[in-house]
Parts: structure tokens; sequence; C-alpha cells
């Protein structure tokens, strides 16, 4: 999958990437995800994230370079969250942009 597979929401620099509904649909359910740690360094270009769901094993490139701020830790700890219907309730990450 590529970035277009990504919606990309930025405020004051800080940028939030999450799941669009053609990736949710491409998955299907989503049964685990791997997220960066927190603070790590992004490059664009470069494997961020990794999710097991019932039509593939995914690796997804981040679109962006930056920092890991946050993490959707409800995703991680339910990843049933990212098949929201709400794309918005599916976002992955949030980076301070480099």
């Amino acid at each position: 999958m590529n970035e277009q597979n990504l919606w990309i929401d930025e405020t004051d620099g800080v940028v939030t990437l999450g799941l669009t509904s053609e990736a949710q649909e491409e998955l299907g359910k989503i049964n685990f995800v791997t997220f960066p740690e927190i603070g790590a360094v992004l490059q664009k270009g470069e494997a961020f994230i990794e999710m097991e769901a019932e039509k593939a094993v995914i690796e997804y490139v981040a679109p962006l370079s930056g920092t890991v701020l946050e993490i959707n830790e409800e995703a991680k700890n339910n990843p049933a969250v990212l098949d929201s219907e709400d794309v918005k309730q599916a976002w992955l990450v949030r980076l301070q942009k480099a």
C-alpha cells in the first residue's frame, strides 16, 4: 500500500496520519498493529507501521518526515478501532513535521 491509503491532517505543524475508508475496505478487519515508538524519527518513504488484517499483512510508508508525538493508544489495545466508519477515529500517529 502507499501513502494514498492514508489521510493527512495538519494543524500548527502537527500532522495526524490515519487510514482512509479505501484502506479499511482493502484490509478488512484489522487484528494487530505494530506502532512506532513515541519519539521515533520517521523518514519519508520508509515503513513506519505494520498491520495484520483478514485480507492482508501490510506495511505503510511515511508520506513525510517527522518525529512521533503520539500514537493511537486505543487502537494499539483494540485494533478494531481502526475499522471505524468515522475515518477520523482511524488515526494512527501524530508527528511533528521535520
